[in-house]
């Protein structure tokens, strides 16, 4: 058994935009308009298609589907990053980072594959009109999704489990 002369890092220090004290506040109410928009617009839109009943088609359950994951993607950087514009201590975990990109591998990768499932499925509505209600099924919609969940889950473990392999030897300061 080889041993190692490590120390084990448990926390990162996060710099932020800007070091100058007067860009703390229109650069906190910048992006907190941005993310607000983003959440009421992405929210809206799932609200809107869970209640029009018009709506309960696949083009627009794959829509509402990456409506939800752009509002989780959101949700996973921009209120840590609210928090530390204000912040004294600017330090996230280990666990807080590693549960962070988690998150942001899951929706990243979940986007593609719903992006990819809506593309075929504009393809089938505009070369095979008359036979899209055959080939779209609600059914085969609701697998699609499921799938591009799946997907996403599967390939963030996978990058997780990589990079809980890694040691974290150099500086702890992330800059941005």
């Amino acid at each position: 058994m080889e041993t190692k002369n490590t120390t084990e890092l448990e926390a990162f220090v996060l710099l932020g935009l800007t070091y100058q004290p007067e860009w703390q506040i229109p650069l906190f109410l910048v992006f907190l308009v941005m993310y607000l928009i983003t959440m009421v617009g992405n929210l809206g839109l799932i609200a809107l298609i869970c209640n029009d009943p018009h709506l309960h088609i696949p083009m627009y359950l794959f829509l509402g589907s990456l409506a939800f994951v752009d509002a989780w993607l959101s949700s996973t950087v921009s209120p840590k990053m609210l928090v530390n514009f204000f912040a004294k201590s600017k330090i996230i975990s280990l666990s807080e980072c590693m549960i962070q990109f988690f998150s942001f591998a899951i929706c990243t990768t979940t986007e593609c594959f719903l992006l990819a499932s809506m593309a075929y499925d504009r393809y089938v509505a505009i070369c095979k009109p008359l036979l899209y209600p055959v080939i779209m099924s609600k059914t085969l919609c609701i697998r699609l999704i499921h799938l591009s969940f799946l997907g996403g889950f599967l390939n963030a473990i996978i990058h997780n489990a990589f990079l809980f392999r890694l040691t974290f030897c150099n500086s702890i300061i992330v800059h941005h």
